[in-house]
């Protein structure tokens, strides 16, 4: 694929709100999405209601919001039902996400752990998925840690260069991963007939236990769920994520009927 770490440029923070608003339409023009990083819950939350005035279709991942509804929300940006990502840590998310084109870092100037010259690193590599990744630093002066981190990823992003261009490789975003997501998308979406076999089957599987087996397995699938998403499988969580509504919906389908 010839992918190449993302390009880094350090702009002023007393022009980034408007700068990343500018630089967010261009990324959804063309069906791209992008990452913002702030310091702060006060921060990311007012960025957030700024941009909805805007009409940027946008999430904000906040600490509250449990490991499920993580799983959905980075399936959803990885999907298009929205461009905009914006999370004081982005550093635990699903580490490959080809269609992020930009990661934005607000107050990078600010010293402490999440502007650390590894977390910055991380963060900046959120974009190198993508063949025109970039990542913009909104700062007012280059602090030690910034320094570090942008040396280093243009350290890397030169070697990968020269190695492309010695072996006439061209860099191309990875596009296949969608369709591994659309397939265990959604119960209503569109997907391959054996999916629906296997869905009707566990149904009707599902209908011949008591409450207590159901509910039995809802919880070992829940086990399962939480582990894959420790690990970053992401699009494995919501696949299990999609059985365990089989599972509730089949059981109140039941409830109904008996009732």
């Amino acid at each position: 694929t010839g992918l190449v770490d993302p390009e880094v440029e350090v702009r002023p923070v007393a022009t980034q709100v408007d700068d990343v608003l500018s630089e967010i339409r261009k990324r959804a023009a063309v069906d791209e999405r992008v990452l913002i990083t702030t310091l702060t819950k006060r921060m990311a939350e007012d960025l957030t209601d700024y941009l909805h005035e805007h009409e940027v279709r946008v999430r904000y991942l906040h600490s509250d919001i449990d490991t499920v509804e993580r799983v959905e929300i980075i399936r959803d940006l990885r999907l298009g039902e929205f461009d905009v990502l914006v999370g004081i840590n982005l550093l635990r998310e699903g580490l490959d996400m080809p269609e992020v084109s930009l990661v934005a870092i607000l107050d990078a100037d600010k010293e402490g752990f999440l502007r650390s010259d590894r977390s910055l690193i991380q963060t900046i590599g959120r974009a190198a998925r993508n063949a025109s990744g970039k990542a913009i630093l909104y700062a007012d002066r280059i602090t030690g840690s910034m320094k570090r981190a942008i040396d280093e990823t243009e350290r890397r992003r030169a070697k990968q260069i020269a190695y492309n261009r010695e072996h006439g490789i061209t860099p191309e975003t990875i596009r296949k991963a969608v369709a591994d997501i659309m397939e265990g998308a959604y119960a209503g979406s569109v997907a391959p007939a054996r999916r629906y076999a296997r869905v009707a089957e566990e149904v009707a599987e599902y209908a011949s236990l008591s409450p207590e087996m159901l509910a039995r397995k809802v919880k070992q699938l829940e086990k399962e769920m939480h582990q894959h998403a420790r690990n970053l499988e992401f699009e494995e969580a919501a696949k299990i994520r999609d059985r365990i509504r089989h599972i509730q919906e089949s059981n109140l389908g039941l409830v109904d009927e008996a009732g």
